[in-house]
């Protein structure tokens, strides 16, 4: 099985080329493959298959030749990821697949539009969030209240007055699993001046994660609540990079870097 390794801000996937749906990618597979020590290492697999082999999102074909079937590294399926949608955008530019500078990806979130900036990085229109109320999360005993938003999959952004550097990880943080029964991805920010954030996430499936597209979203409405404007550009920073998010009325856009790195023969076996 053929294999490419990318990432966008060290958000890192494995993309797994399988056009015509055949390859069995089971969560075991999968949990391999994205092992850092005995496996290639990432943070989820991006299988690359034509919308129309996948039932489940067949309808979608109309819109987006290909779909992006991500997989946590846990093996778990994803509905969404806004860096996987980037790097997956990247691989079918650098394969001729899509000769467009705008095109759409199926995804299980529905279909995302994905333009190419002159700068070259990759901009993603992620939907209008939608904020649900809030919740709360805790790290290391201590309670922080957020933002409960869905990105096409959810997320709890805690604004917080710690400094998020000093924050423990290592471990899940504890939600109210009434509020989240399949789980949430949380992330943890400072506002440091206007309209920037700097944040950490804890993603369900994966652990803590060098960036995350759709907690950069998610992180941005909260930010932007908090500010009292909730439209305009945000920057966040996170651990691999810096990405932009604009929020207008209608909609919301994900950009950054997106880069391929490596291509190779995936000799692993269940």
């Amino acid at each position: 099985m053929r294999f490419l390794k990318g990432h966008g801000t060290e958000n890192d996937f494995v993309i797994l080329p399988d056009p015509d749906g055949v390859v069995d990618v089971s969560a075991a597979l999968v949990a391999q493959i994205c092992d850092r020590r005995a496996g290639i290492g990432a943070d989820g697999v991006l299988r690359v298959v034509r919308t129309k082999q996948s039932p489940e999102v067949a309808e979608q074909a109309s819109a987006a030749e290909w779909f992006m079937d991500y997989r946590n590294s846990d093996g778990s399926v994803a509905e969404m990821c806004g860096n996987g949608t980037r790097v997956f955008a990247r691989y079918l530019i650098d394969a001729g697949l899509e000769n467009a500078t705008e095109f759409g990806v199926a995804t299980r979130g529905g279909v995302r539009r994905v333009r190419v900036e002159d700068n070259g990085d990759i901009a993603v229109d992620m939907g209008k969030p939608v904020v649900l109320g809030e919740s709360v999360a805790y790290v290391g005993g201590v309670e922080y209240p957020g933002v409960h938003v869905n990105v096409g999959n959810p997320h709890l952004a805690c604004a917080i007055g710690d400094p998020v550097a000093q924050l423990d990880l290592n471990h899940q943080p504890g939600f109210d699993p009434g509020v989240y029964p399949a789980g949430v991805n949380i992330e943890l920010f400072n506002p440091v001046g206007t309209s920037r954030a700097v944040m950490r996430v804890f993603e369900r499936g994966s652990g803590e994660t060098r960036s995350c597209g759709t907690g950069a979203v998610a992180t941005a409405v909260a930010a932007a609540r908090l500010s009292g404007d909730t439209l305009g550009t945000w920057t966040i920073e996170v651990l691999g990079g810096t990405l932009t998010v604009t929020l207008d009325e209608d909609t919301s856009y994900l950009a950054g870097p997106a880069v391929l790195v490596a291509r190779g023969e995936l000799l692993l076996a269940e």
